[in-house]
């Protein structure tokens, strides 16, 4: 009986640890559920946090999360929002994952829902993961489509609390 309790205790333990997986893929699990959209961000995470600061291109050491380098993508304006981009460090392997970061307004900005999703802007082929808020940005894991087309780009899908959405892209720099 004790093992059992101790095992539930430590499966618990670990399935609350690291950043959640999040997709809009029906089959996804019951995972798909936005965190976004049900939690009110503590007081903690309204702050406007910065990513770690790298030149155009380059890498720079992550804080807490992942660990591990960070590849900035870029920033751009879009409708008044600047949208900054970074992925983890890695290769951006066809049928693996992408932890993906970012930044609106310097944090959260006022979006009811980000999504993002690797390969061409009509999106064939891919699967658009919701974004969850984490340490005061929009964070997920972009899933690689399984052939990567040669001009695939990240594709940021903001939403706005009316409803209306916008999207813009960046280069993955491989």
């Amino acid at each position: 009986m004790h093992r059992a309790v101790f095992a539930l205790i430590v499966s618990t333990a670990l399935l609350a640890s690291g950043c959640d997986q999040k997709s809009d893929t029906p089959n996804a699990g019951s995972a798909s559920a936005p965190a976004a959209n049900t939690q009110t961000p503590s007081p903690a995470a309204n702050k406007q946090s910065q990513p770690p600061a790298a030149s155009k291109g380059t890498e720079s050491a992550k804080g807490p999360g992942h660990g591990g380098a960070v590849i900035e993508l870029g920033e751009t304006t879009l409708d008044g929002v600047t949208v900054r981009a970074s992925r983890d460090q890695g290769e951006i392997k066809p049928g693996g994952d992408s932890p993906i970061d970012i930044w609106l307004d310097g944090g959260l900005g006022n979006a009811a829902a980000v999504r993002f999703w690797v390969g061409t802007q009509d999106g064939n082929g891919s699967i658009k993961a919701k974004a969850a808020v984490e340490d005061a940005h929009w964070h997920t894991h972009a899933e690689v489509p399984d052939p990567l087309p040669a001009d695939s780009k990240l594709w940021v899908e903001i939403e706005a609390k009316n409803g209306k959405k916008a999207t813009v892209s960046f280069d993955l720099n491989k």
